[in-house]
């Protein structure tokens, strides 16, 4: 058949696209991370005004293979939305996908090019590795649909009450406010200001003295209430949706990394900022918010229990 020929180039593009944009969210972080932002000047998308910078340093080739990796998903991300478009175009959440996916990811690159040009505040900067992840969360929502993984899993069966359904939807909303004070935090220079984990001193015990201090630890208390919250929605999962297998091991999974998101952000700090740990850090609640996205798609499918 012809069409099984499209499908599974459709399905290689697909996965490469949603490793590709997987590889521009932790390129970004890595900018981030370095503080390579400047690396190539205040010059976009040229390298200090150069096609092939003369003065290379360690800043700018981060800077710019985050740039020339950007661009090549960026190309790859607008392939896949038309193909996608066209070829399954009657799933009902394509065509939002696909404009979502390369819509979000245009905005980034112009927020990125826009930082290098004339500067940005830390605020809207902390926005470019959110928005990069509501593009990732698409073209990965995508590439499950051209996988067809919404009918392995029987979605259009499934049932999922009220309560399910507004935790879900409350935590996946939630998980975006915790990833931007994550952003925050790396972008005001404020990883390191607590010495300790989970306070901030934990010999003496009390309210952050100074910017910086609330920034971390006003991360650290929301990640530890998504924790407790995705915990608790766990909990639910596993006593009352044992026969709906995606509901009870898709939340026992959203647990696990979770919890790896926890540790791996405690680490950050004993490690004093090991790269290897804080690009494991970004991965992680990538993975995690992919899977929220997910089970958003599985809840606009499913059928509604009171």
């Amino acid at each position: 058949m012809h069409n099984k020929g499209v499908h599974k180039g459709l399905k290689w593009l697909a996965v490469l696209t949603t490793l590709g944009m997987l590889f521009v969210l932790l390129g970004g972080a890595l900018v981030t991370k370095t503080e390579s932002g400047m690396g190539c000047g205040r010059s976009w998308p040229l390298c200090n005004g150069q096609l092939i910078p003369s003065d290379i340093t360690f800043e700018l080739v981060i800077e710019l293979a985050h740039r020339v990796v950007s661009g090549g998903v960026g190309l790859l991300v607008l392939a896949l939305s038309i193909w996608s478009w066209r070829a399954i175009g009657y799933k009902r959440e394509t065509k939002f996908l696909a404009a979502l996916s390369f819509f979000f990811l245009v905005l980034q690159g112009l927020i990125g090019a826009a930082a290098v040009l004339w500067g940005q505040s830390d605020s809207v900067l902390a926005l470019h590795f959110g928005i990069s992840l509501i593009s990732f969360a698409s073209i990965l929502l995508l590439t499950l649909l051209i996988f067809e993984v919404d009918q392995k899993f029987d979605a259009n069966s499934l049932v999922i009450n009220k309560r399910m359904r507004f935790h879900t939807i409350g935590v996946t909303l939630y998980s975006y406010i915790v990833v931007y004070t994550g952003a925050l935090v790396r972008h005001t220079d404020s990883s390191l200001v607590c010495k300790d984990w989970p306070l901030c001193v934990n010999s003496s015990p009390g309210l952050p003295s100074n910017l910086y201090e609330w920034i971390q630890m006003g991360h650290r208390t929301a990640a530890g209430l998504i924790f407790l919250w995705i915990a608790y929605i766990t909990y639910i999962a596993i006593k009352e949706h044992k026969h709906q297998k995606v509901i009870y091991w898709g939340w026992i999974i959203a647990f696990t990394l979770v919890s790896l998101q926890v540790m791996s952000g405690a680490l950050v700090v004993f490690t004093r900022l090991n790269l290897g740990i804080a690009l494991l850090h970004a991965l992680i609640i990538s993975c995690l918010f992919g899977l929220l996205c997910y089970f958003i798609l599985l809840i606009s499918r499913s059928k509604l229990k009171a």
